[in-house]
């Protein structure tokens, strides 16, 4: 199972100090995250930059906000950069985040995505000086001579994310990979998302063996396990008032956690949306407690994913945890510890 950190630290030279720090413990990559307030591309190219053996990887990029030829055009220049370490992940984030941030119509999320995904690799392999043409349900582009400078590769990896089952599904059908919400439990990994990634695998006739599934799992380490445990409830509760979440919730039966949370979160009471995250919610979703703990609680993802992305809680954590949390990973996690 590889072993990757996803980076949420700001300002930018933080990130680019820990990307750097990432490298020198052995982990496989380090991803990078959009919002309406930070670039996940200005970041890879930065940490990219610093770096020279680390995979760096959008995780995610919104694959909506943006037109897929500017899409193709920065993640090309970063893999320029980079020399090959590019790994683009999509998602479709929420319907509101989408209309209301950026102003785009949210519509057919993973046939979107599947036909941005095709145009993205049409781009990167089309032929240098000639017309490039894609008329498709979504996207109609025509220019009429099309250069590609630098390019290093055609194969750029897109992994795409996704928590219900026709997004998973999608990326099983079009994408190298997956990349999976913080919010997965080991049961639904298990009963949901690898049933439908193996769907999609089947409907074009892939094989699994060169699909990554990749998943980001909330990630708490310290010696005070309470505190551990409470960051890890806080980071819980913030994704768990998104109803676009629900089906994970639903799973496992988490009707009253889930009203607990979002009762709390209408009245803007963070402390009890935090309290309304069970201890069976917790554990099904986050590795948290001392260094042993996690060492342990991690190997249950042997067999689920194929690549794990550590992600440490930062909703109300100070930029000092975060880092002491970074430092533990590293101490326990980094192939050259």
């Amino acid at each position: 199972m590889r072993r990757s950190l996803v980076l949420v630290l700001d300002p930018i030279r933080d990130l680019v100090e820990y990307a750097k720090k990432a490298e020198e413990a052995g982990f496989d990559a380090v991803w990078l995250t959009d919002f309406h307030n930070r670039s996940a591309f200005v970041r890879m190219a930065a940490t990219g930059q610093a770096t020279k053996r680390i995979g760096i990887g959008s995780g995610i990029a919104y694959a909506f906000g943006r037109s897929p030829v500017y899409t193709a055009s920065a993640v090309a220049d970063i893999d320029e950069i980079t020399n090959g370490r590019t790994i683009l992940g999509l998602g479709t984030g929420t319907k509101r985040m989408q209309e209301s941030w950026y102003g785009f119509k949210f519509e057919s999320p993973a046939p979107k995505a599947i036909e941005v995904v095709r145009l993205l690799r049409e781009l990167w392999s089309a032929p240098q000086g000639r017309p490039f043409k894609h008329k498709g349900r979504f996207f109609d582009i025509a220019i009429d001579l099309y250069l590609r400078p630098g390019l290093v590769r055609s194969d750029i990896p897109i992994y795409l994310a996704g928590v219900n089952k026709l997004m998973v599904r999608a990326a099983g059908e079009v994408a190298d990979g997956l990349v999976g919400h913080p919010l997965y439990s080991r049961r639904y990994l298990d009963e949901v998302v690898r049933p439908a990634i193996e769907e999609g695998i089947a409907k074009e006739n892939r094989q699994r063996d060169s699909f990554d599934l990749a998943g980001y799992v909330i990630t708490s380490i310290s010696d005070d396990v309470e505190q551990a445990r409470e960051e890890a409830r806080r980071q819980i509760g913030f994704y768990a008032t998104t109803r676009t979440y629900d089906a994970i919730l639903d799973l496992h039966g988490w009707a009253d956690e889930k009203k607990g949370i979002r009762d709390s979160f209408r009245s803007l009471d963070f402390a009890g949306m935090t309290a309304a995250v069970s201890d069976d919610m917790l554990d099904q979703i986050a590795v948290v407690g001392t260094p042993e703990d996690c060492e342990k609680q991690l190997a249950r993802y042997d067999g689920l994913l194929d690549h794990v992305l550590l992600y440490p809680p930062s909703v109300g954590v100070s930029a000092d945890r975060v880092k002491e949390n970074y430092k533990l990973m590293m101490e326990v996690f980094g192939s050259s510890s």
